[in-house]
Order: structure tokens, then sequence, then C-alpha cells
């Protein structure tokens, strides 16, 4: 079985073919990719490689690997509410915030 372990938004996810993962947002500011359902992804910050009892360890990265993911579907996740109360004073606010999120299949580990 071939696992690879990949950074993209700051977190660390292990895959392998066929996984199907939940990730945030790509991208910041000017550099967010507007990315559809169908499109094509490209992960090129590999930190680890594992091929049957080859392993691979990267200095960060691994050079040359790459995984390429299919976009299984773009939206948002679930309503996080944050909630700041004072006894006493008559202070409550709520506010509520959703995460952009993308589902994305693992179709090849290179």
């Amino acid at each position: 079985m071939e696992v690879a372990v990949i950074k993209t938004g700051g977190k660390q996810y292990v895959v392998s073919e066929g996984y199907t993962i939940t990730i945030e947002k790509i991208g910041r500011g000017v550099a967010t990719q507007d990315l559809k359902k169908g499109d094509s992804i490209t992960f090129d910050e590999v930190l680890m490689t594992e091929k049957g009892d080859k392993l691979t360890l990267g200095t960060p990265f691994v050079s040359g690997a790459k995984i390429t993911a299919t976009v299984q579907s773009v939206g948002r996740a679930k309503k996080v509410e944050v909630v700041k109360y004072k006894a006493k004073s008559r202070y409550f606010k709520r506010r509520g915030h959703k995460q952009p999120e993308i589902k994305v299949k693992i179709d090849t580990l290179g």
C-alpha cells in the first residue's frame, strides 16, 4: 500500500490513492484558487512517501514527489458559534463563522 504525507493549508494529511479528504481553502488573498467540481489539483509539498518497504523522508520535502487529486465539492463547513458572556452585567454576544472547505479525492501518488 502506498502512503504519503502532504502539507497544505498549514496542516498535514496522511493520504493514499482513493482517499477523500476535506481541506481548508487553498491559497490566501490574491493567491486564493477558485476551484470548481472536477478541477485537478497538484500537491507539491510532500513530506513523506512509502511504497511497500521503501520509506522516503523529505528534508523538508521529498524532491520530485507530486500528488494529484480531483475536487469533489467546494463549500463551507458547519457553523461554529462563538459566544461571549459575562454574568450579572447583561453582556451577551453571539457570533457565527463558516470555514470554507474543499473535498478532494486523491488520484495518484508520484
